[in-house]
């Protein structure tokens, strides 16, 4: 196999120097309105002594905010001296796509999350991608790498891991799971897995966590709070920061198969007939879709595959063929 050419990004930070630095991971980008530009991510390093190192990472979806400000406030407030060891805090990782309050990016339509391991030589989103996957998850020992619904879905706010075959590694993310201590904490299925970061960083060994933390394109001061408490958190359990893990009780929570999902094979006008955080029996009815082209017509309904507990919701009231109404969790005991 051919080695792979290196990858365009440059950071304007030292790594592997003591103290705190903010900068930028600079990718020449040419286009009409700058010929020799750049996409600036923004970056933070701090750094004191022997110790593990954290990649705190949000924005990787450009229309979910709970990771931008935490890791934002934490870039500004952290010291090198409350730390042992290093925090590398990137909190807008897919920047175009947050600039553009997008899931995905507007330069190549890239949806950075399923973009690795990405290529050196290829699109704006796959060349950022590499970066994480050949240079920045190789220094970290723990990744940490914020979600929310965005604009098109609405979660119970957990914190999550996967199910890994090595479990050993899975037991040592599901400790940070529960260290970061959301209200609810998911073991996670996911449909799509093969080009997520998380499994770039699961790949590598790394303890990875992610979180969803609400949704509908916004944060609130509720989601905020979750998601500082939880780095804070996360960083104590690493051994990063000193202090005690704040507690506030987890509510264990397991997508078991596909069951937990249900998507529409409609487009139309969404009625949820169940809210977040309910209680739901098999078979009974989560949600319906009205034909939004003619009244008179009977709605089309969807029904719960499995008990437990609903867990996230499509979020805006249109909804079209394909798209995940509702997701059903098990509560674990």
């Amino acid at each position: 196999m051919s080695e792979l050419p290196d990858n365009p990004i440059s950071a304007t930070v030292d790594f592997a120097r003591e103290g705190v630095q903010h900068g930028f991971l600079k990718l020449p980008y040419s286009r009409d309105d700058s010929a020799w530009g750049a996409v600036m991510i923004p970056v933070t390093v701090i750094q004191r002594g022997q110790g593990p190192t954290a990649l705190l990472t949000g924005g990787n979806h450009g229309d979910e905010y709970e990771g931008p400000v935490a890791l934002s406030k934490l870039a500004q407030g952290l010291t090198a001296a409350d730390v042992t060891g290093r925090v590398i805090i990137v909190p807008f990782m897919n920047t175009p796509a947050f600039h553009a309050g997008r899931r995905t990016s507007p330069i190549d339509k890239g949806n950075l999350n399923r973009s690795f391991p990405g290529k050196p030589d290829g699109t704006v989103t796959e060349k950022i991608a590499d970066y994480f996957n050949r240079t920045l998850l190789p220094l970290a020992d723990i990744v940490l790498d914020i979600h929310s619904g965005g604009r098109t879905l609405d979660f119970l706010p957990f914190a999550a891991c996967h199910v890994l075959p090595d479990k050993n590694q899975q037991a040592q993310c599901e400790a940070g799971m529960r260290a970061f201590n959301a209200p609810y904490s998911m073991r996670m299925l996911e449909l799509d897995a093969g080009a997520m970061y998380d499994t770039a960083a699961e790949r590598q060994g790394k303890v990875f966590v992610t979180t969803e933390l609400g949704g509908g394109g916004t944060s609130t001061a509720r989601s905020v709070a979750i998601a500082e408490r939880g780095v804070r958190n996360l960083l104590i359990h690493a051994g990063i920061l000193a202090g005690e893990i704040q507690t506030t009780g987890s509510i264990m929570l397991d997508m078991p198969d596909a069951n937990s999902f249900i998507a529409s094979e409609h487009d139309g006008l969404l009625e949820m007939c169940r809210d977040l955080g309910d209680s739901v029996i098999k078979g009974e009815v989560i949600a319906r879709v009205y034909d939004a082209t003619r009244s008179g017509v009977a709605p089309v309904e969807y029904r719960a595959a499995r008990s437990g507990l609903l867990a996230a919701r499509h979020f805006p009231g249109l909804v079209r063929c394909g798209d995940t109404v509702a997701v059903i969790a098990d509560i674990l005991t």
